[in-house]
C-alpha cells in the first residue's frame, strides 16, 4: 500500500501568464475583425466631383468613296512603264505610261540614269502620307493590307523614278527603241490612280452590307515594268473632284443626318475636316445608306476605297456626370398660388387643413422643398404630404386636392452630408457620361459633390465618410 502510495503522481497545471503584449494583441485582432465585418456590411457611397466639360457626338465610321472613274485599257501587249506619279492630275493627251514589247525599256532607263535619284519634298511627302496612312489604319487581322501597303509602296517608288526621265522621253526615239515602245497618252482628264477592284462603276443604289466587308474586297495594284495584255487594265483616271462617302447606319442617325443636310466630317487619314451633303437610300433588305457628298478633297483620298471618317454632329457644353448617379424621382405637383413662406420667411411650404380635438376646422404650415418650376407649378417633396391632402390659400377659401404627381430626372447631392436631390437637365448622352445644364436654379454647379451610384443611397440618408 506504501508502494503503491509512493508511485502516485499528480500533473502540474501552469498558470495563465497574461501579459500586456497578449492583450494589445487581442485588442487588436477585434477590432480589426469589427472593422471588416462593418465594412462587408455597410454600404459604400463613393462621391464624384462635379467639372464643366463637354461631350462630342463624334461618330466614327467606315466609308466606301465613290467617285467619278474610268478604267482605261491597254491597247497593245508588252512591258508596262508608268512615267505620270499616281495621285497626279493629267490633261487629255499627257503622256501616262509606255508599252515595250520587247521588255529592254527598263534597261535603257537604268543605263541612262544618273546614279541616285533625290527627292522632291512633294516626293517625300507623297511617301510619308502612305506610311503614315497605313500604320493607322492597319488591321492584324487583315494581314493582306500589309502586301497592298507592300506593292503600293513599290509602284509610287518606281514612278517617282520613271518621272525623272520624263523631260528627255525623246531620246528613245534614237535608241532602237522607237519600233518596240508605244507611248501612250490620256484619253480625258483627271487624277491617275494605277490600282482596280471592280468597284469604279459602284453607285448609291446598289450599296449593300456585303460591299463593307474587307475579306471579299480585293485591290488590284497595277505594277511598272509588269507584262500586260491588250484589254488589261492598265491604270484609271478620276475625273471629277465631287466626290463621295457612303456610310451605312440606322434610321435614328438618317434621320438627324438628313435634318442636319451638311455634315462636318473629321478624314482620320491626315485629321483634315470637310463639309458634305447628305442624301441617303434604302435597299430592299431594308438596310440604310447616306452619302455624303463633297466638293474638295478627292485627291487626297485617290487611292483609298475605304475611309474612315468622324462624324461632328454636335458639342454640347455644360456640366459632366457619370450616368450611374442619375436618377429618376416622382414628386407631387402643386399650383404656386398654393405655395408660401413660413411665419420666419425663410421657409416654403403649403397650408394643409386640419382639424383640432373639438373637430374644428384649422390649418397648419408644412414645410416642403421645392425641386422644379413651371409655369405655373411647383415640384414639391412627398414626404410630408399625402395623396387626398387639401391645401388652402393663404387668407383664402379656396382648396386643393393633392393628387397630381409627376417626375424628374435628377441626381443626389451630398455637399451638405445627407442626400439631397437636385434636379438636372441633360444636354446630352453618351453610354458613361453626360452634360448637363449648368447654372439652374434647381440643379447643381460646379465642384459640388454628387453620389457616384444613385442605387446605393436613399432620400435625405446620412452620408458618412
Amino acid at each position: 500500500m506504501n508502494n503503491q502510495n509512493s508511485n502516485k503522481v499528480t500533473k502540474y497545471r501552469k498558470p495563465l501568464n497574461l501579459n500586456i503584449g497578449m492583450i494589445i494583441f487581442a485588442v487588436i485582432f477585434i477590432y480589426i475583425i469589427i472593422c471588416t465585418f462593418m465594412y462587408f456590411t455597410s454600404k459604400h457611397v463613393v462621391a464624384y466631383e462635379v467639372k464643366a466639360g463637354a461631350l462630342s457626338t463624334n461618330n466614327i465610321y467606315r466609308a466606301m468613296a465613290l467617285r467619278d472613274e474610268m478604267v482605261v485599257m491597254a491597247d497593245d501587249a508588252g512591258y508596262v512603264n508608268y512615267f505620270a506619279r499616281e495621285g497626279a492630275r493629267v490633261a487629255a493627251g499627257d503622256l501616262v505610261y509606255a508599252v515595250d514589247e520587247s521588255g529592254k525599256l527598263s534597261d535603257y532607263i537604268n543605263t541612262n540614269s544618273s546614279g541616285e535619284n533625290s527627292l522632291s519634298k512633294a516626293d517625300l511627302s507623297e511617301l510619308k502620307t502612305e506610311i503614315v496612312g497605313f500604320s493607322s489604319t492597319f488591321d492584324p487581322k487583315r494581314f493582306s493590307g500589309a502586301y497592298d501597303f507592300k506593292y503600293s509602296m513599290q509602284g509610287t517608288v518606281l514612278k517617282l523614278s520613271n518621272y525623272n526621265i520624263m523631260e528627255s522621253i525623246d531620246a528613245i526615239q534614237g535608241s532602237g527603241l522607237d519600233g518596240l515602245v508605244k507611248q501612250c497618252i490620256s484619253p480625258a482628264s483627271g487624277i491617275v490612280v494605277y490600282s482596280t477592284d471592280g468597284y469604279e462603276a459602284l453607285t448609291l443604289e446598289q450599296m449593300n452590307e456585303e460591299l463593307y466587308s474587307q475579306e471579299n474586297y480585293e485591290k488590284n495594284q497595277l505594277i511598272g515594268n509588269e507584262l500586260i495584255a491588250a484589254g488589261d487594265p492598265v491604270y484609271k483616271l478620276s475625273m471629277n473632284e465631287n466626290w463621295s462617302l457612303v456610310i451605312q447606319v440606322d434610321k435614328d442617325r438618317e434621320e438627324e443626318l438628313l435634318e442636319a443636310e451638311y455634315v462636318k466630317v473629321r478624314f482620320l487619314k491626315n485629321q483634315e475636316t470637310s463639309w458634305g451633303k447628305a442624301d441617303s437610300y434604302t435597299n430592299e433588305d431594308g438596310d440604310i445608306f447616306v452619302k455624303l457628298t463633297f466638293t474638295n478633297s478627292m485627291i487626297t483620298f485617290c487611292t483609298d476605297r475605304f475611309v474612315d471618317i468622324e462624324l461632328i454632329l454636335e458639342d454640347e457644353s455644360g456640366l459632366k456626370i457619370p450616368n450611374s448617379a442619375i436618377v429618376e424621382k416622382e414628386f407631387f405637383i402643386v399650383p404656386k398660388r398654393f405655395v408660401t413662406k413660413g411665419g420666419n420667411g425663410n421657409f416654403y411650404g403649403v397650408l394643409r387643413e386640419a382639424y383640432t380635438e373639438e373637430g374644428t376646422a384649422t390649418t397648419e404650415f408644412v414645410e416642403t422643398t421645392i425641386y422644379n418650376e413651371e409655369d405655373e407649378e411647383y415640384y414639391v417633396d412627398d414626404s410630408s404630404l399625402r395623396i387626398g391632402d387639401y391645401l388652402v390659400i393663404p387668407e383664402g377659401t379656396e382648396k386643393y386636392a393633392v393628387s397630381k404627381r409627376g417626375s424628374l430626372i435628377g441626381v443626389y447631392n451630398i455637399n451638405k452630408g445627407y442626400a439631397d436631390f437636385k434636379q438636372v437637365n441633360i444636354l446630352y448622352s453618351n453610354d458613361e457620361y453626360s452634360v448637363v445644364q449648368s447654372n439652374t436654379a434647381y440643379g447643381l454647379n460646379v465642384y459640388d459633390y454628387i453620389v457616384l451610384d444613385a442605387e446605393t443611397v436613399n432620400e435625405d440618408e446620412l452620408i458618412y465618410e
